[in-house]
């Protein structure tokens, strides 16, 4: 995509997104943290409806903890790949409130945020990336989204939609969200990071969705159907 499509783009979604943050309903920094774990192959939706009645009674790593991973397991048994997120999550709380987990953590990594979450809440949730997949149940997506959100890291967390949309705008030419992933970042300018990854998500969830994406819809006409790859492609095929 060449520079002036790109600023088209983002310059939309900073219109219509500049707001935007994860759908996934929370309170304090470990139950984003959890949130972000159940959404793996999950929608958002439905992490959220398990979470409105477990939030209720996890706030902290503790909570888990006392609570144990099976009585846990039970509470997550409507989200998919329950059992190993039981496990990783619950494993997880350990080490959060384990003191010695603290006391190893690289202190110059911590950011203020980190900090002021340390000092009220007492667990700390590494602000670091490398760091945060350290932990149990989190890889280079829920490290990034809990990094982005929690922290306003710039960093481009790639789900379904962002690899979808990225793809379809012509911004990157991938096969999968882990292709896409590895290179979104060296892809797109720095001054668009942190409006990437919502915008898109948003834009994919609601707009350019994956069976039919409104390109032509008279009311949700696409403003970027003029230049999408994509939709050269869905005209060239009717014709």
């Amino acid at each position: 995509m060449n520079k002036k499509n790109m600023e088209i783009v983002f310059a939309y979604l900073e219109k219509h997104y500049s707001d935007a943050t994860t759908e996934l309903d929370w309170n304090t920094p470990f139950q984003l943290t959890v949130a972000v774990i159940l959404s793996a192959q999950t929608t958002d939706k439905q992490v959220n409806k398990v979470t409105a009645t477990l939030f209720n009674k996890v706030q902290h790593p503790q909570d888990i903890v006392d609570m144990g991973e099976q009585q846990f397991n039970t509470h997550i048994k409507s989200i998919g790949l329950h059992n190993s997120k039981a496990k990783n999550i619950y494993k997880l709380s350990l080490i959060l409130v384990d003191p010695t987990y603290t006391k190893n953590m690289k202190k110059e990594l911590m950011i203020d945020r980190a900090h002021e979450i340390y000092e009220k809440y007492g667990y700390y949730i590494p602000s670091d990336r490398k760091e945060c997949k350290k932990l149990p149940g989190i890889g280079e997506k829920t490290a990034k989204v809990v990094l982005h959100v929690l922290y306003d890291i710039p960093l481009i967390a790639v789900d379904t939609h962002v690899h979808r949309v990225s793809n379809r705008l012509g911004i990157v030419k991938t096969k999968t969200p882990e292709q896409t992933s590895k290179i979104i970042e060296s892809t797109i300018p720095d001054i668009y990071h942190r409006i990437a990854h919502h915008g898109f998500i948003l834009f994919g969830r609601y707009h350019c969705i994956a069976r039919k994406p409104a390109c032509t819809a008279w009311a949700n006409k696409c403003p970027f159907s003029w230049f999408c790859p994509h939709f050269k492609k869905i005209i060239n095929k009717n014709l």
